[in-house]
């Protein structure tokens, strides 16, 4: 799939959810539509840039956060 198509099927999603861990004005949401993962700003909402993630890179990435592979410390 097209990067563009991935994003205009996440646009319309309606699971958006916000991340546990996201702080006031410092907010990512997780949306979900059969195939994909996309991550977006809460303060933009639906105006947000999405990145989109197939599941094997969600996953990598989810693994690498829990593994403290992008800690800054």
């Amino acid at each position: 799939m097209k990067h563009e198509d991935a994003v205009t099927a996440l646009a319309g999603a309606t699971n958006w959810h916000k991340a546990s861990y996201s702080k006031e004005n410092a907010c990512v949401e997780v949306g979900f539509v059969p195939g994909l993962v996309g991550v977006r700003d809460t303060k933009l909402g639906a105006a947000s840039p999405i990145l989109a993630f197939d599941p094997s890179e969600w996953d990598a990435f989810l693994r690498g956060v829990k593994d403290g592979e992008f800690d800054l410390t």
